[in-house]
């Protein structure tokens, strides 16, 4: 097949995105296909236009890649891309509405305030929790972009103001001490399998940008060191949570398991999860006996069933 896959892009996730690309144009071009890279920029909308191939493979990560525009634009056009569509893609990258589908489907969300830059008053903030630490995040960012993890209210104050610099929504949310887990999802609709459950151990104190994608600086261990009814409660709402917002094809779940025994709480849904050699994804494929490569190439060949 003729493929082109898009990377690099223009959001806070540029750089991971380089290496998700060049990860990928490799196994393609291993498998034999005629592969076209192109460092995508929303300026040089032509050269999408422009595409002669059989599919693209949408090595973006964040906005103008992965929130659904990007999607939309390919449909436009008529050309066939591997992932999920306009609609899930919008609806996994903006945090808050996409706990409200989880919420609905029984899955457990962490209790949250949400503040918006039009209507956001600084002196009469209030969380609808007591504790801390709380967890500041842009509600439309990935990679640990913004976040704050803030353990007093002076601290609260700054990692919200920090988090406006990314997105004009930010999500404050209760810190759940636990493991960070994330489980892989993959197939066609209504045929989804969950991967072997990864557990994430960063070398710094939280799952931090440099403990997502610096050498070494975190152990992904698989499968998970939790319980089986764990295990099979964590696969059977990712690949719920995959499902109730229509993704399509592939996607990464991320959740904490509560260090307290309670249910775990999942945290969002990565419909372009990386690709870089420190991955995730990867980890979990290999477990179940993918190469890169043949994980690569699976993806593509499952995009050609899509419904």
């Amino acid at each position: 097949m003729k493929i082109a896959v898009l990377y690099g892009g223009t959001s806070a996730e540029r750089e991971v995105s380089l290496s998700s690309g060049k990860g990928i144009i490799e196994a393609l071009t291993k498998k034999g296909h005629d592969v076209v890279g192109i460092d995508f920029h929303p300026e040089r909308i032509s050269e999408v236009a422009a595409l002669d191939v059989d599919m693209v493979y949408i090595g973006l990560h964040g906005r103008l890649g992965e929130d659904g525009r990007l999607q939309g634009l390919l449909d436009l056009y008529g050309i066939p891309y591997v992932g999920s569509g306009v609609l899930a893609s919008a609806l996994a990258m903006d945090k808050a509405k996409a706990k409200l589908f989880f919420k609905d489907a029984g899955i457990r969300v962490a209790k949250e305030k949400v503040a918006y830059d039009f209507s956001y008053d600084r002196m009469n903030f209030t969380l609808p929790f007591s504790t801390f630490p709380a967890v500041v995040k842009p509600n439309q960012e990935g990679s640990t972009i913004g976040l704050t993890i803030a353990d007093s209210k002076e601290e609260l104050m700054a990692g919200i103001e920090e988090a406006f610099k990314f997105d004009s929504t930010v999500l404050v949310e209760e810190f759940i001490s636990g493991k960070e887990v994330t489980v892989a999802v993959m197939g066609n609709k209504g045929e989804e399998t969950a991967f072997p459950v990864v557990e994430i151990v960063p070398k710094n104190k939280y799952y931090d940008y440099e403990s997502k994608y610096a050498p070494g600086m975190s152990e992904h261990i698989v499968p998970a060191r939790v319980d089986d009814k764990t295990t099979a409660y964590l696969q059977k709402n990712a690949v719920l949570a995959h499902q109730v917002l229509g993704c399509d094809i592939y996607s990464r779940v991320d959740f904490i398991v509560p260090y307290d025994g309670t249910d775990p709480v999942i945290l969002e849904v990565n419909t372009l999860p990386g690709m870089t050699p420190t991955s995730l994804y990867p980890d979990a494929a290999r477990e179940v006996g993918l190469s890169y490569d043949d994980m690569i190439e699976k993806l593509v060949q499952l995009s050609t069933k899509k419904a």
